[in-house]
């Protein structure tokens, strides 16, 4: 299994000898786009990757690059230009627009690694270690953020070696809780962005633009640290997990944008599915939510809240059966019922 681990490069120099190269992989990658029009103008065929590393051969010392890098920005370039069937856009060094700096390569030949320095191209570039190198390294980039910060992205081949639980959970997910699960657990909305929102106020009213900018970044940080953290633990404990498929882009356009893009429900739902389906062996079910809050879960009976009248009703009786029912607990229940026959309907489609 492939999967790509990122280190962020320590040395504040080094972001100056790695900016350099990338304007020299953006000339590269805007000859290719030049390339391209001159055959669109003479009425010939597209030229490959192949075609554009047979045109570029003998500019990597000119350029300062490894013939690796030029390699990899040709290859991509064809692989970009024939997904959107046109030209990709031009990358600009210098300027407001300029594009984030990029500098691939297609395998570990130009790294050198010891413990957490790498040497590239005669330079030696120091790692914020979270992790371990793999050794099985198949191919990478280095990569700079908005801020300027540079990273070391390396796609690694790993074991595929890490067994899921045995349980099984729904998952209803929400503002005033992230999520509520059918076991009776509920994760807590940390709300990132309203806790931040004085310092960000007091920053754009000042006008310091960079300190706001600073302030979103941390903000994102926490919130992806923290789904990670969620999901990982989800998928450890779970071979079964079954989500709503509650629309966040439309409840995205309402009253209720800022605190649904502040709960990162589109995110933790993609994590979910990318962990369980990469390495631990789970299932993940994108299930109908549709009745979840209104439907008792122990006899069916539809006789719950319902509504925006019914929104602050977080508990509620059943008139069939006489159960007593939290709201979220109960709507995730009855997820779970829904995702299971889901799986078992996608288990009987024989295997082509």
């Amino acid at each position: 299994m492939i999967l790509t681990y990122r280190f962020r490069v320590k040395d504040a120099t080094a972001g100056k000898r790695l900016a350099r190269m990338a304007v020299a992989v953006n000339q590269v990658w805007n000859y290719c786009g030049g390339i391209h029009n001159d055959s669109r103008r003479l009425n010939r065929r597209w030229p490959s990757g192949f075609d554009l590393i047979n045109l570029t051969n003998g500019a990597t010392k000119e350029l300062g690059l490894h013939s690796d890098t030029v390699q990899a920005v040709c290859k991509q370039f064809a692989v970009s230009r024939d997904k959107a069937r046109r030209r990709p856009r031009w990358r600009v060094s210098r300027g407001p627009k300029r594009s984030l700096g990029w500098i691939p390569f297609q395998c570990d030949r130009p790294l050198k690694i010891d413990a957490d320095t790498v040497k590239f191209l005669g330079r030696k570039y120091r790692l914020w270690l979270s992790r371990p190198i793999p050794e099985d390294i198949r191919s990478g980039s280095f990569s700079q953020d908005a801020a300027g910060r540079w990273y070391l992205n390396l796609a690694c081949n790993v074991a595929d070696d890490l067994v899921a639980g045995t349980n099984e959970v729904g998952i209803d997910l929400g503002l005033k809780d992230l999520a509520a699960l059918s076991t009776g657990e509920k994760i807590r909305n940390p709300r990132h962005v309203r806790r931040a929102a004085a310092q960000l106020a007091r920053a754009q009213r000042a006008g310091r633009k960079k300190l706001a900018r600073r302030i979103h970044r941390k903000v994102a940080a926490q919130r992806r640290h923290f789904l990670h953290v969620t999901s990982t633990r989800i998928v450890r404990e779970n071979a079964l997990i079954c989500v709503g498929d509650v629309n966040s882009a439309a409840l995205a356009r309402t009253r209720m944008a800022k605190s649904v893009l502040d709960a990162g429900w589109s995110t933790l739902r993609s994590m979910l599915r990318y962990k369980t389906a990469m390495r631990h062996g789970a299932r993940f079910v994108d299930t109908d939510e549709r009745y979840s809050t209104q439907a008792c879960s122990d006899c069916g009976t539809i006789s719950g809240p319902r509504g925006l009248k019914d929104l602050g009703v977080r508990s509620w009786s059943c008139d069939d059966c006489g159960s007593l029912h939290d709201r979220d607990t109960n709507a995730a229940q009855n997820i779970l019922r829904s995702g299971r026959n889901v799986g078992l309907q996608l288990s009987e489609i024989p295997a082509l």
